[in-house]
């Protein structure tokens, strides 16, 4: 009997610990960002973690009901507008394709500010109502959470955990500033480039010119999207003397969503988990019909194309120069569009509204991705190997796509310039030059190649949080300084008052003691 109960007892001892049913309230974005909260969302539920998401009521994707967590509707809008995205999308590429003005695209640029503003400012006023709201703020109270997880590229949920006093937990690639990185860590600009400014961490003098006035743009748009927003409202619930990123700075632990395989290397915080792949997957038996249809592309091979979930479809005119592009191939093309069938698509293209984007990826005959860029699809494609094609879009998608083609894995193209001849062209150039697969076969090991995986590192530190209330020893206290302390500016300028008093008395001294010489000559001569 104990012979048999031993291959057993070895299962229990192998299974990762776990804390006792936690209790986590989750303040998602929708969006892509929901999809990536789902993930982490999930995997808690299934280590017995019981989860309250908090939703906006005017909310995309975030359901009402789910079997993995409950939820708390707030009677309220976000602002958030998927049609808004697609117009700004089509207006910009109508208008880099006709040419426009330098101004006319300034001035789209700042109606895209101007819709963050608005965003923002709607989180905060939802924020408020949350805070007044007394049965809400006493149910949240009695409920008893462990932590706060959120993801900061809007500020409420770091707002109502600091309301709470409950550990924060952020799933994280931007803030309400930017840059997840440069909220919490040492980002010198001389080999740290600035998201949009397309430049490695290889910088000429030029490029470093060119990121440093990305910064001081940078900070204006801060001071006109972020500052003006967060601001009043932090004083008034948390008093005049705390500045917003302090809330956001001082939390317990920040899961990065992307690592060195896909950023350059830069400094980095003990409280900094990385944790970039952490939704993908081995991949599954596609469909039956989906299948067949990938094995009938024979030695050939299969491309998938997506353009993500913002943007529904591009502007008619370039759907058919792609699809006939992609009718002029050997290989056969799965592509998620959900506008109008071009009219020269191809046999062996097979047009679908959805598609299993993880497990196609990791079929042995695809062979490209075509792309817009966003992180979760890139990071799938690392993580499968498949060599990319961009059309970047718009927010960080080309800034993604530039570390791409800076690693060698991608080609890249201006969506507004595509036709069919520079798409195909592009296309073969990714299907048969061997060193774009080849590079990411190699990334795809890199990632791949970590003592723990990316989610199972994501849950210790979430489930290590629960376990002790927190982890302020992690947590560096330079969030609590203010510039000319933390740059040590007083301490310079103390030393070099200190400097300029010892030179003005050291020639004070030596002009007095050369006139007593001089007077002593003086006196000696007559």
């Amino acid at each position: 009997m104990i012979r048999h109960m031993l291959p057993a007892l070895a299962l229990l001892l192998c299974l990762p610990c776990s804390t006792d049913g936690g209790k986590v309230l989750v303040v998602p974005i929708d969006g892509s960002h929901w999809i990536n909260m789902k993930v982490v969302i999930e995997e808690l539920h299934s280590r017995g973690h019981e989860i309250t998401v908090i939703r906006p009521a005017d909310t995309w994707y975030i359901p009402a009901q789910s079997p993995q967590h409950k939820t708390i509707t707030v009677n309220t809008s976000i602002g958030f507008d998927e049609s808004a995205f697609g117009e700004f999308v089509n207006k910009m590429i109508t208008m880099r394709r006709e040419g426009a003005s330098f101004w006319a695209r300034l001035a789209l640029e700042y109606q895209l500010v101007l819709q963050f503003y608005d965003l923002n400012k709607q989180v905060v006023e939802m924020t408020g109502q949350m805070f007044e709201d007394q049965q809400l703020m006493q149910r949240l109270h009695e409920d008893k959470y462990d932590l706060v997880l959120t993801d900061p590229a809007t500020g409420s949920g770091v707002l109502l955990a600091r309301r709470l006093a409950l550990p924060l937990v952020l799933n994280v690639r931007w803030t309400v500033q930017g840059d997840g990185h440069f909220a919490i860590a040492p980002s010198p600009l001389s080999y740290v480039p600035l998201p949009g400014a397309e430049l490695t961490d290889k910088m000429t003098f030029t490029e470093r010119v060119k990121n440093i006035m990305y910064f001081f743009f940078s900070k204006l748009q801060i001071m006109y999207v972020t500052d003006s927003n967060y601001r009043p409202f932090v004083h008034r619930y948390f008093g005049p003397d705390v500045h917003y990123m302090e809330l956001f700075q001082a939390a317990d632990i920040w899961l990065m969503r992307n690592d060195f395989a896909f950023d350059f290397p830069r400094p980095t915080m003990p409280n900094v988990v990385y944790m970039s792949g952490f939704q993908c997957k081995p991949s599954r038996p596609l469909p039956k019909e989906l299948e067949d249809f990938v094995q009938s592309s024979g030695e050939h091979g299969v491309i998938v194309m997506s353009l993500g979930t913002l943007v529904a479809e591009l502007p008619e005119d370039i759907t058919e120069n792609i699809a006939a592009a992609f009718a002029t191939l050997p290989q056969k093309v799965i592509w998620r569009h959900k506008g109008k069938r071009p009219s020269t698509l191809g046999n062996n293209t097979l047009v679908v509204d959805w598609l299993p984007q993880n497990d196609i990826l990791g079929h042995p005959k695809t062979k490209v991705f075509v792309a817009h860029g966003g992180t979760n699809g890139i990071q799938e494609a690392i993580y499968h190997g498949v060599p990319l094609l961009g059309l970047p879009l718009m927010f960080d998608q080309h800034d993604n796509f530039f570390r791409m083609k800076a690693k060698g894995v991608a080609k890249v193209l201006d969506i507004a310039t595509v036709n069919k001849d520079n798409f195909l062209e592009a296309l073969k150039e990714v299907l048969h030059q061997p060193s774009y697969r080849e590079k990411m076969t190699k990334l795809s090991r890199i990632q791949k190649d970590q003592p723990l995986k990316p989610m199972e590192r994501a849950m210790f530190w979430i489930e290590f949080v629960m376990r002790h209330k927190g982890a302020s020893h992690l947590r560096t206290e330079s969030y609590k300084m203010g510039t000319i302390q933390y740059y040590m500016i007083d301490v310079a300028a103390f030393l070099l008052v200190i400097l300029v008093t010892l030179v003005y008395t050291s020639i004070v001294m030596v002009r007095c003691l050369l006139r007593k010489v001089a007077g002593r000559s003086k006196a000696k001569k007559e």
